[in-house]
């Protein structure tokens, strides 16, 4: 099994990997076919409107998660990588303005937010709860395509046929991609890790460098980690009133200014690596509820769990240095594409479980790495993370990702910190194996009440009254 771990860890834009980022790169996807000649388009026929229909939790909570807003950029053009955040407000403007987009390469087709973006509650995709189809039609308003899209969590899309395909795939490498390591599973990971000597990191940059080479691996996971401190530190520089209607104050900034004055006194303070955990994952949700840029891990619901976990290490570890991050990185990685191909990391799918449980997992697993830990212990760590987090639903206030989101993922935090504290003390040896784990998480999430994933139907977002 071949995930990469740029696959976990895609640079992007809040405040959903997989109601903004996925969709917005849906619907450039849709433009690529639109302007190539593999689709069998009726000779004469010129392409004149777009229309676009959200499904499932993408519907119900697609507004709160700026999915309107991601399609609409994603119809012009532009992609999570790449879009300015400060500009993202213009773009919808001018499209919402002029009924019209332009993206480049492309003629202008007509499209009118108001009338061609369709929030469809009634009508599920059968694939996944996050579908979404794209139309193309001509001047008379004569469908000539339609594409149906999946979001399946962490910003990955698929196709309604590439759905399909892995459905009914029987090799475990879901990528094709031939590697030295290609351990499908925790079991498989710990006896490759036995046979070769290698740890955890080393098993996946063995794998990561058949596709790259080390220099780039090197580049590419100082980038992300670079982007992941960014973004905590522009949390922790802003306050005010994040969007959305539910007037929820950001309180990352106020926290840490209160907390770098108890630490100048130096006084005695037993929780003090909790608050600073807290504060570290509370800047990132804050940022990424507002729309900033963020990096999956494995979500964007979830990116604020793992960079604490990391920057906490550099804060508390005198031993920490740019290997060491490598080395987290690369741990939570293996960790996260284990859980993805067994599991789920979607809160559409699963709950939050599969969201802030499987970050607190690799979370620990990566803590536990770089704290010198075996195979085992990490494997521990990533159990006792997850085991924890089993059953959590996703149950967002207004549909937006605030309420319980941004602490959850400070308390994902906390859980994940505890566990590689715990493993670490331990031989290995454990009463659970962490791919029970998974499958259990996998079977909760099939049998829990869709309102608990991600619709906003049931939980807190019906027993909080909207302010």
């Amino acid at each position: 099994m071949f995930l990469s771990v740029f696959d976990l860890f895609k640079i992007g834009i809040g405040p959903s990997s997989s109601h903004t980022m996925g969709p917005m790169t849906a619907a450039v996807r849709f433009l690529q076919e639109l302007a190539g000649d593999d689709w069998p388009k009726p000779a004469g026929a010129v392409v004149d409107r777009l229309g676009v229909s959200l499904h499932g939790s993408l519907a119900y909570t697609g507004i709160g998660h700026g999915t309107d807003r991601a399609v609409i950029m994603g119809l012009t053009g532009q992609t999570p990588q790449t879009i300015d955040p400060d500009h993202a407000e213009g773009i919808v403007a001018a499209v919402t303005a002029d009924k019209r987009i332009s993206p480049p390469g492309h003629p202008s087709y007509r499209f009118d937010p108001a009338t061609d973006l369709v929030l469809d509650k009634k009508t599920p995709l059968l694939g996944h709860a996050n579908g979404m189809a794209f139309y193309a039609y001509d001047s008379d308003d004569r469908l000539l395509l339609k594409r149906i899209y999946y979001s399946i969590g962490g910003g990955f899309v698929v196709s309604d046929e590439e759905l399909q395909r892995m459905k009914t795939k029987a090799s475990s490498d879901v990528s094709g991609k031939n590697v030295p390591y290609p351990f499908k599973n925790a079991a498989e990971m710990l006896s490759m890790a036995g046979r070769s000597g290698l740890s955890i990191a080393e098993l996946k940059r063995a794998n990561e460098e058949t596709q790259m080479s080390r220099e780039d691996l090197d580049a590419g996971l100082d980038g992300v980690w670079q982007a992941m401190l960014s973004c905590i530190e522009r949390g922790l520089s802003q306050d005010g009133i994040m969007p959305g209607g539910l007037k929820v104050r950001r309180r990352a900034r106020q926290l840490h200014d209160t907390l770098q004055e108890q630490w100048q006194q130096n006084r005695p303070n037993p929780l003090l690596a909790n608050d600073w955990l807290s504060i570290y994952a509370m800047a990132v949700n804050e940022e990424n509820a507002a729309g900033g840029r963020v990096v999956t891990a494995p979500t964007n619901g979830a990116a604020g769990t793992l960079p604490a976990v990391l920057r906490y290490w550099l804060h508390f570890y005198p031993e920490a240095d740019q290997n060491s991050i490598r080395d987290f990185l690369l741990t939570a990685a293996a960790i996260g594409g284990i859980i993805k191909t067994n599991a789920s990391i979607s809160g559409a799918e699963v709950g939050c479980q599969g969201e802030v449980g499987s970050a607190s997992a690799m979370a620990a697993a990566g803590l536990c790495a770089v704290m010198g830990g075996t195979p085992e212990q990490i494997e521990n760590a990533a159990e006792i993370a997850l085991e924890h987090h089993l059953g959590m639903t996703c149950d967002p206030v207004g549909g937006l990702v605030q309420v319980p989101c941004i602490e959850r993922n400070a308390l994902g935090a906390v859980k994940a910190v505890t566990a590689a504290s715990l493993a670490i003390k331990g031989d290995g040896i454990h009463f659970v194996p962490l791919d029970a784990a998974i499958e259990t998480m996998r079977q909760t999430g099939r049998d829990m009440s869709e309102k608990y994933k991600e619709t906003s139907q049931g939980g807190l977002a019906v027993n909080v009254v909207e302010c």
